[in-house]
């Protein structure tokens, strides 16, 4: 069996006689290899990708997992440093050894994109069948040399991937959303829906939160936007997160939750469970996809009434899309001040026109006033996230609902981000300003012993 795993060992010698200089080793022990040495040479990555492309050539892929993993290890060792002979890599027996346990490990998990999973600049990670991967790195899409040998084997990793959380994809469940380990989002179509072969999306779960100062600090809004976002958190300000598709909704809310106070009880409720809630009183519930017999279904209705029972001071919904709405929304006017959620919209009264049709969609029997009313009565803070055109996300307007006057809503913005032009490298230009409008939930965070100076809201310059 073991002959048949690969069936050659030697790597072809590069054409060019140029040695590559060497790196100087990473000081740090602590991290893992792969990071010390991206961070002392990042052509490492690189060398990797080319290296998983032998690999698919040289191994039998589906003898792989009938190998022991000592046997497997040896075999791996033995092509990783003819590899690193034939590319003239500068590794001392420690580092090979790292390399090799590090391919090793890629072998046996999620094979070709593990380099990716593994590079901290990289947010997505896009599959084009088996022929094509593009990753999003600092906003902006490019195409890498990773590839799969076939589309049996890209099927492969998306099966180990889907039976990790007890889910499944295939002709007769074509799509699905599932989670890495680590919390990475994971969205996957296949055939028939996915006509010329598997699509795999997958958002990179960040190990370390963005905190309210880190989206300071990159210029996605400034600090007084956030001390008054921070202030309706501690205040139990019900509050909506709005934007696009990859605009930073999740990593808003993440933001957002890690000012609500540790003393209380918080129930988060998503597709797939990625939310980072700092709290140590956190209960997680996920939906649930039907089985093959089309049973079992659990939906985000269903999850939010069961929250209802179980004594939370606040519920935090991932993604509301639906007739959940219209239970988010009760819970909300029931003594669930507070609670937080996002949606997708691209300003904040196309948020609020998307959660009347949303509310819709549960079938009870009220008019549109009504509905309006129970938005107004619930909801009190909406945050817009947009990812302009040069990559880069901002909160483009914090816009408070002040109450219902006849039958329409009313909505006044806050703050918003002016776009002012383009430099010359493509980036937006711009700066964020106050309207003038003195929210009316200050008076609430007045009580608390919380006030802002009308500086703040002053719209004459730029915050």
């Amino acid at each position: 069996m073991l002959e048949r795993i690969s069936e050659r060992w030697k790597v072809p010698a590069r054409r060019s006689p140029e040695a590559e200089p060497a790196a100087p080793a990473a000081p740090d022990a602590e991290k893992t290899f792969i990071a010390d040495l991206a961070a002392a040479r990042p052509k490492l990555i690189d060398e990797k990708v080319k290296l998983h492309g032998r690999i698919i050539d040289e191994f039998n892929l589906s003898l792989i997992e009938k190998v022991s993993r000592d046997e497997l290890a040896r075999q791996v060792r033995r092509f990783v440093a003819d590899y690193v002979v034939a590319e003239r890599l500068a590794l001392n027996e420690k580092e090979l050894d790292g390399f090799t346990e590090d391919v090793l490990d890629e072998m046996v998990g999620l094979g070709p994109i593990e380099p990716l999973l593994k590079d901290p600049t990289v947010n997505d990670i896009l599959i084009n069948t088996h022929r094509s991967v593009y990753v999003e790195r600092f906003g902006k899409l490019e195409a890498t040399a990773v590839r799969f040998k076939d589309e049996a084997h890209l099927l492969r990793i998306v099966n180990k991937i889907v039976a990790g959380v007890g889910r499944r994809v295939d002709e007769s469940s074509p799509t699905v959303d599932a989670r890495l380990p680590d919390g990475s989002r994971v969205n996957i179509a296949v055939r028939p829906v996915a006509v010329d072969g598997p699509l795999v999306s997958i958002r990179k779960f960040s190990k370390r939160p963005f905190s309210m100062d880190k989206l300071v600090e990159i210029n996605a809004l400034r600090e007084p936007m956030a001390d008054v976002l921070r202030a309706a958190v501690k205040g139990r300000i019900s509050i909506i997160v709005s934007g696009g598709t990859g605009s930073g909704k999740t990593t808003m809310l993440n933001a957002l939750s890690s000012h609500i106070p540790p003393d209380e009880r918080l129930i988060t409720i998503e597709d797939a469970a990625e939310l980072q809630l700092q709290q140590p009183h956190v209960g997680r519930l996920e939906t649930r996809p039907p089985n093959v017999e089309g049973r079992g279904e659990i939906r985000q209705r269903e999850l939010v009434k069961n929250a209802l029972r179980m004594r939370p001071d606040r519920i935090i919904i991932g993604e509301v899309r639906g007739e959940e709405a219209f239970d988010m929304l009760q819970a909300m006017n029931t003594g669930h001040e507070g609670s937080m959620t996002t949606i997708h919209a691209n300003n904040p009264r196309d948020a609020v026109r998307r959660m009347e049709q949303m509310v819709g969609m549960a079938g009870m029997p009220m008019s549109m006033q009504a509905i309006r009313s129970q938005i107004a009565s619930a909801i009190q803070v909406i945050v817009q996230l947009q990812r302009l055109g040069d990559g880069k996300r901002r909160v483009t307007s914090i816009a408070e609902i002040t109450g219902m006057e006849g039958d329409v809503l009313q909505l006044h913005e806050v703050f918003r981000f002016v776009r002012e032009g383009v430099d010359a490298k493509g980036g937006i230009v711009g700066s964020f300003r106050a309207t003038g409008v003195r929210p009316k939930f200050l008076a609430e965070l007045k009580t608390l012993g919380v006030d802002f100076p009308p500086s703040v809201f002053d719209p004459s310059a730029p915050l």
